[in-house]
């Protein structure tokens, strides 16, 4: 494999969170069409290592039969995939985000190995790389790379959990100024069980939240029991307990007092792995589910023939078509923005980690997307199987206990939707986004006519129905805010509010990459005729409009009343009017092609 990106077409890159308030084009769209040979023949060396490697070892893995799953990652780390992401000087690869990113989305069926993966090269690496000095870099990152070492991350505690900064667990530098000392407890530490070297996060003085690097055979430091969980069984997760554990000065990470840096920048990049891991194991689990769908047979013919079963066949394949176009879309917004950094002399570390910050937006959005739209897709394939599929002998069953801790880790779904529109508003008031014209302007549509002029082009509805829904996010967002400004409201402490906004985001994100695919695809010679992907993005639209205008009205009438209300929902009917399909004729016919190729094929 060497670094070979065939994409750096320049133009106009959006920054996070424009997608609001800008239109986007297929033509500057990055799609999974675009993988060129040599990333498909990356991604098809790690779907035979799983078959080899992983799949017939399972039980071991699951069961955690002499840390199998440390021999399985030094076994990933001989094909060199443990440093794809690093810098070639401490013995990584140097590759681009778009092969990245197929890496990270080929170990998704792995199970409890994709935690064990992810936690190692992504926030158990990671912080090192954006922060540690040249010579922790150089002392650690070599031998996390070639797999003679594990890494692990400790944030968590008893008391913090979604409140990181909480934490208790204390350092206090010794008397003599060479080391502090560390003491209190951190909980679900995957790797725990075998790492070598641990990212822990501690309050200097009580107060000073920073970040530490500490070795495993540190006197003092302890760790519990294996964790008994739903599901990743196989991922080892302990509790660590420091009790007076020496750290060496030098081995305190970043600034003291700036560990939040550490904390929340890794956890950017570390939710857009987390989606692509969910979409990867939902595509897996699909094809169980299509498989088994094809193989039974009841009233004499195969299940897969029924229109019950096309439905979740045909839904679970568009819902991961339209997250596997926001994927690949935000991939290549990453990777041209950290080349544009670089072009403007930053380092790549610091490239990096800016560009992930930029898009922490559309990470959250990945993140929601990836692991709720894989959950429904495991949960669907597990019906399709009925009984047996609540039996342990079909793997759909460890698919699905597996798929529920992906709303969790790296930030609960409730905590990353709260903080999209956190974030958005952050960057409105820094006047980084002009989110107040549009807003403006969309509350002066209110009062006007109403245009009757029908849309133009192949796609033309489907353009102007996501104008409209984007008009309806800033209709509610602004009308909030100023709720918010005129002291009626506190949205603080209105996350049911927020969370409406987010949902609607994540809708219209969704919406826009599917329908930048499908137009893209239009332009090509496919296997797969373009009425099929037509019918993906009617039934995508029709769902998405019918949520924005539930999303939007709960919000509304959580806030508004009198005329105001009924201006404002007057202006949510107009801007929801795309006209629903045939879906029925529509999910069959996307079922039918999976049913055929007995698999997902998009």
């Amino acid at each position: 494999m060497t670094k070979n990106p065939e994409y750096d077409i320049k133009h106009e890159v959006l920054q996070g969170g424009e997608f609001l308030i800008k239109e986007s084009h297929a033509s500057n769209t990055f799609t999974p069409e675009d993988l060129n040979e040599e990333q498909l023949m990356t991604r098809q060396m790690i779907e035979e290592f799983l078959k080899n490697e992983v799949y017939p070892h399972n039980e071991k893995i699951e069961k955690q039969k002499d840390d199998y799953a440390f021999t399985v990652l030094k076994k990933v780390a001989e094909l060199g995939l443990l440093g794809t992401h690093m810098p070639e000087q401490y013995g990584g690869m140097s590759m681009d985000t778009n092969t990245n990113t197929v890496i990270v989305e080929a170990f998704g069926p792995s199970g409890s190995f994709a935690t064990t993966f992810a936690a190692h090269t992504g926030i158990g690496m990671l912080p090192i790389l954006y922060f540690g000095t040249e010579e922790q870099k150089q002392k650690y990152l070599p031998g996390l790379i070639s797999g003679e070492m594990a890494a692990s991350y400790c944030l968590t505690e008893p008391s913090s959990g979604s409140d990181a900064l909480a934490a208790k667990t204390r350092a206090d530098l010794s008397e003599d100024g060479k080391h502090y000392i560390l003491n209190g407890q951190k909980m679900w530490i995957s790797n725990a069980g075998f790492a070598d070297v641990f990212v822990v996060f501690a309050q200097i003085e009580g107060s000073k939240f920073t970040g530490f690097i500490v070795e495993r055979n540190s006197e003092g430091m302890t760790l519990g029991a294996e964790e008994q969980k739903l599901g990743i069984k196989g991922s080892s997760t302990r509790q660590v307990f420091f009790e007076n554990v020496k750290v060496p000065v030098e081995n305190v990470l970043g600034e003291i007092g700036k560990g939040h840096l550490i904390a929340f920048n890794v956890l950017n990049i570390g939710r857009f792995k987390l989606g692509l891991m969910a979409i990867g194991g939902a595509k897996y689990s699909f094809e169980l589910g299509v498989n088994y769908a094809n193989e039974r047979v009841q009233f004499k013919q195969p299940i897969a023939n029924f229109g019950a079963i096309k439905h979740k066949i045909g839904q679970s394949a568009i819902q991961i078509f339209a997250c596997d176009a926001a994927n690949y879309r935000v991939s290549n917004l990453i990777h041209e923005r950290i080349a544009d950094l670089k072009e403007d002399g930053m380092n790549e570390e610091e490239a990096k980690l800016k560009a992930a910050e930029e898009y922490a937006i559309e990470c959250s959005i990945l993140k929601i997307a990836g692991s709720e739209i894989g959950t429904y897709v495991v949960d669907e394939a597990l019906q399709i199987h009925g009984g047996m599929g609540f039996s342990e002998e079909s793997k759909i069953a460890q698919a699905y206990r597996d798929i529920r801790i992906s709303r969790i880790y790296e930030g609960t779904n409730e905590i990353n939707r709260m903080l999209m529109v956190d974030m958005l508003l952050k960057r409105a008031m820094k006047g980084k986004l002009d989110i107040v014209g549009p807003a403006w302007a969309v509350q002066k549509e209110l009062t006007s006519m109403p245009s009757f002029e029908q849309p133009e082009g192949t796609y033309g509805k489907e353009r102007k129905a996501l104008k409209d829904f984007k008009k309806v996010v800033l209709m509610v967002a602004g009308a909030a805010a100023k709720m918010q400004m005129d002291g009626d409201i506190n949205l603080k402490e209105e996350q049911e509010i927020l969370m409406n906004v987010a949902d609607m985001m994540t809708d219209i994100y969704l919406a826009e990459s599917a329908l930048l695919r499908v137009e893209k695809l239009a332009g090509q010679d496919t296997e797969i005729d373009q009425s099929v992907y037509d019918a993906i993005l009617r039934v995508l639209f029709t769902d998405a409009n019918a949520k924005m205008h539930k999303n939007a009205s709960d919000a509304l009438v959580s806030f508004a009343e009198g005329d105001l209300l009924s201006t404002l929902l007057l202006g949510l009917k107009r801007f929801t009017n795309y006209r629903p399909t045939n879906v029925k004729k529509d999910r069959r016919t996307v079922a039918d092609v999976c049913i055929k190729a007995n698999k997902y094929c998009f």
